[in-house]
């Protein structure tokens, strides 16, 4: 059912969002389309006229990242002055967008089309602090499995270096390093060794094309130049060994995975971040199952755990939860995060 007020709210969410993750200008302008949009054209209408669930089909990202790679592109130039925050005022941020909706509304109505795709390496980081809890639980080398692994940024987790509360873990000659603010007590020195990381995506970024890498930097906020940078290292990474990212359907491949042989004395590991609520419930349901058939055969010599960032809307972050077997078979809310991993905190 179409509500045009809940899609308009949606954008007001998102600037509560960005507001909370210090992020100004995308806040400004996500406060501003909740205000412009009309159905003057045909992007402002179908965002008006979603017949979704606006937030949990991130409708205010796809559009703001529309917006970003107009310009990136250098092909608008007041909506790039709003993107450098020297337009401000709510009054002319609204009137740029409405013109900036007229001209270049073919190039923004095909952003309508799919949901953000991850491009942030900090979240590795939140991740990371899940696999040392595995790690310290069991002793063994991890065998990562991640879904929704977009361009596999994720799947350089062991190829990155992190700075945990003052905990290292990962190549020290890494060109990345993720250190991010620590809220807490470091978590326990435990050598973390991963023999393997392996991704699904149902539409694969492949970052070797320049237009994909462009469209991931789109989405990147523009009050975030740190994380612009880690993304453009982190994507020469890929473009100088990549990842094993295979196209497919997260519940077909999860299935899969847990079927194949388990070799005893290494720790089978499903992890995902911020993408549950895209899977809808079907595919949820069906990795669930076949996360519990794989726990009733976990054994201490084949462990299975299960790592997961996901968020918690209502107070506008992220969590931790780290679920194991044998052992461990009720989840454990591990860590509170920032959307992005920028800080972490642990409970």
């Amino acid at each position: 059912m179409v509500d045009e007020a809940a899609n308009r709210q949606a954008f007001g969410v998102q600037q509560h969002f960005c507001e909370t993750m210090g992020a100004p200008i995308t806040a400004r302008i996500c406060a501003a389309l909740a205000v412009s949009l009309d159905r003057t054209t045909r992007t402002g209408a179908r965002i008006l006229d979603w017949p979704g669930e606006p937030t949990a089909d991130a409708l205010p990202l796809r559009t703001v990242g529309g917006l970003h790679a107009l310009d990136l592109a250098g092909v608008a130039p007041e909506l790039s002055r709003v993107f450098a925050g020297e337009v401000v005022a709510p009054g002319p941020v609204q009137t740029v967008l409405r013109a900036t909706f007229a001209v270049h509304d073919d190039a923004l109505l095909a952003w309508l089309d799919g949901p953000p795709q991850t491009n942030e390496a900090g979240r590795s980081a939140v991740l990371m602090t899940g696999l040392t809890e595995v790690a310290r639980r069991y002793g063994l080398p991890l065998d990562l499995i991640e879904i929704g692994s977009s361009a596999g940024l994720n799947l350089l987790i062991d190829r990155f270096r992190f700075d945990l509360g003052g905990m290292g873990v990962g190549p020290a000659d890494s060109p990345v390093v993720i250190r991010p603010d620590w809220r807490g007590a470091p978590p326990p020195a435990v050598a973390v060794a991963i023999q393997s990381v392996r991704g699904v995506e149902i539409a694969p970024v492949d970052v070797r094309d320049p237009a994909a890498a462009e469209r991931l930097r789109a989405y990147v906020w523009a009050d975030n130049p740190d994380r612009m940078e880690r993304l453009t290292r982190a994507i020469a990474m890929i473009r100088a060994k990549p990842v094993a990212l295979e196209q497919g359907d997260a519940a077909d491949w999860v299935e899969a995975r847990l079927a194949e042989p388990q070799p005893d004395g290494v720790v089978r590991v499903l992890m995902h971040s911020v993408v549950w609520q895209y899977l809808g419930a079907e595919r949820q349901a069906r990795i669930a199952a076949a996360m519990a058939q794989a726990a009733a055969h976990a054994t201490p010599e084949r462990p299975l755990a299960w790592v997961r960032m996901e968020p918690d809307r209502a107070i506008a972050e992220q969590q931790l939860w780290v679920q194991s077997w044998p052992g461990h078979d009720e989840p454990v809310k591990l860590a509170r995060a920032q959307a992005h991993g920028a800080w972490i905190e642990p409970i």
